[in-house]
């Protein structure tokens, strides 16, 4: 297994402890980090992950949302959820890599950590976002925003 799946993993068991607690503070972050090391070689990159959905939460929750159909964020399970936050994040944010990397990616941990069913739902959540994303309709701006092209 590669070291940015090991970073993935690790940052959704972070995305996950925070979400169970309701605490999305850097305090909480904090002791997950004291408590679950991150190795030297995933850090960086799990750092980047965990802090990049913080920051953007409630955009990347609105397009998880929106482009979910009939399914509220809060009816997701905690694991499916997280998961999406990391993969949003990615396809909106990491130029370096390609949406279908980050697709598969989080399928194969669905696949893992989630249900029978979680990398079917995932994928057509997260498809969704990607096409929206590559026709324009969603754009990341150096601000750090994401805006939605109207």
């Amino acid at each position: 297994m590669g070291s940015r799946r090991n970073a993935r993993e690790l940052a959704l068991q972070a995305l996950f402890s925070m979400d169970m607690n309701r605490d999305f503070s850097g305090e909480m972050l904090e002791r997950f980090c004291e408590h679950f090391r991150p190795a030297v070689s995933i850090g960086p990159f799990f750092m980047q992950l965990v802090t990049g959905v913080l920051r953007l939460l409630p955009r990347i929750d609105a397009l998880i949302e929106q482009h979910s159909q009939h399914w509220k964020l809060d009816r997701m399970s905690c694991v499916d959820r997280n998961i999406m936050r990391i993969a949003v994040f990615e396809i909106l944010s990491c130029e370096d890599i390609p949406p279908k990397v980050s697709i598969n990616e989080s399928i194969d941990i669905a696949k893992k950590y989630g249900t029978e069913d979680s990398g079917a739902f995932i994928n057509g959540i997260i498809d969704s976002i990607r096409i929206a994303f590559e026709n324009g309709e969603i754009s990341w701006e150096q601000s750090g925003q994401i805006h939605e092209n109207v």
